[in-house]
């Protein structure tokens, strides 16, 4: 298949699932363009099956913000049409399903028809999508995609909450390459790091008011007092500075390492004893399967898809959102037991492996070859 793939090209988990994704459909043979304003993060190595379609706008002084929308609707006409692709696949639904459909419009004026799915990832449904400067293009659009997909059951149920949609959503959860997130051996890492074996505590995020990165803080505040630690923060974003204006003030900056963001996480995730992900909202939960791919037990809140990446009393321990105490209690009392840690190490791992990519690639391969024979089938019917 020749397969077009929409997304942001950041280290947001909706921009690693499409370039993972696509990496994945390129190694099993099917041709994958990419179609976004830069370079996606994870698009890291050449593959004769990956190619890469920037999109740029004009800079008119007219225009205050550059109608990046416009561009990329026209961007996806030109490659659609002189790549001859087979099918679109769109990730967030914002703007990317409302341009698709733009995109596919102009295409039936020329006798063209371009399937088109699109993946619903989180906040595109539970906090912008629904915010009403977006919610009626977000529902007319997602109703006028040709498949539906959102990477939980929780997620999934969100957006029928919210939205009226009259389509079928199908659940196809995120995933994880073990080819490269896997337990190695990184004692050079840890020696730096934790030169007097102190445990390793780790959060990965994009640093937004919803991931709650201040609760990390807390918790690692309340753990370090009972058991020598060092926590990793690794990310960047808009609440770095009140973040480390909380470190500064509980005095825990000397065991605190601010890393920015970094590309070879799973280097970091080697060395931990433990993931902190208290977000206010999550619809799966990526960071944490990568984590539990490296062995790492998850200390997290129970909202969203969490519950169903972290299995509490299992591969780690779930809290309501804000309950710092009993976050931290629970990390105590699962460092504190090399027991019981080495075993929701080993829980984390099995769990995660039902997430591996091989058991996931093929649910969207047959979900595409589904709805391309739904449009021939329709074709058919139409002549």
């Amino acid at each position: 298949m020749k397969i077009g793939i929409v997304c942001y090209p950041t280290f947001g988990g909706s921009g690693v699932v499409a370039t993972e994704l696509g990496k994945g459909l390129a190694e099993k043979g099917h041709k994958v363009h990419f179609i976004t304003y830069r370079q996606p993060a994870r698009f890291d190595r050449f593959h004769e099956n990956l190619f890469y379609h920037e999109v740029s706008s004009l800079d008119y002084p007219l225009f205050e913000y550059p109608p990046y929308e416009t561009a990329l609707a026209s961007k996806l006409v030109d490659v659609i049409k002189y790549e001859n692709l087979d099918i679109l696949h769109v990730h967030y639904a914002i703007p990317h399903a409302a341009v698709a459909y733009m995109a596919k419009k102009i295409l039936l004026e020329e006798g063209i028809y371009i399937p088109v799915i699109t993946t619903l990832h989180g906040t595109d449904i539970t906090l912008v999508g629904k915010d009403a400067s977006y919610a009626p293009v977000v529902a007319f659009s997602i109703n006028k995609s040709d498949g539906i997909t959102a990477v939980s059951g929780s997620l999934k149920k969100d957006t029928q909450k919210h939205f009226k949609i009259r389509k079928e959503v199908r659940v196809i959860p995120n995933f994880i390459d073990f080819n490269r997130f896997s337990k190695s051996n990184k004692d050079h890492f840890k020696k730096a790091i934790a030169p007097n074996n102190e445990k390793i505590l780790v959060h990965v995020s994009n640093f937004r008011k919803v991931k709650r990165v201040e609760d990390v803080v807390h918790i690692f505040n309340a753990v370090r007092k009972k058991i020598p630690s060092k926590l990793l923060l690794i990310g960047d974003g808009p609440e770095r500075r009140n973040v480390e204006q909380l470190c500064r003030d509980l005095g825990t900056c000397e065991d605190i390492r601010f890393l920015g963001k970094q590309d070879a996480v799973e280097e970091l995730l080697a060395v931990a004893d433990l993931f902190l992900i208290p977000s206010g909202s999550e619809s799966f939960g990526l960071a944490a399967l990568e984590a539990m791919a490296c062995e790492v037990p998850i200390i997290s809140s129970n909202v969203g898809g969490l519950p169903e990446v972290n299995i509490h009393g299992v591969t780690g321990f779930l809290s309501d959102v804000g309950n710092v105490k009993e976050m931290a209690e629970h990390a105590i009392n699962l460092l504190s037991d090399e027991t019981k840690h080495n075993e929701f190490r080993a829980n984390a791992l099995k769990h995660a492996q039902r997430y591996d990519i091989k058991h996931i690639l093929p649910e969207y391969e047959n979900f595409y070859k589904e709805i391309l024979a739904a449009e021939k089938k329709r074709k058919e019917v139409a002549t």
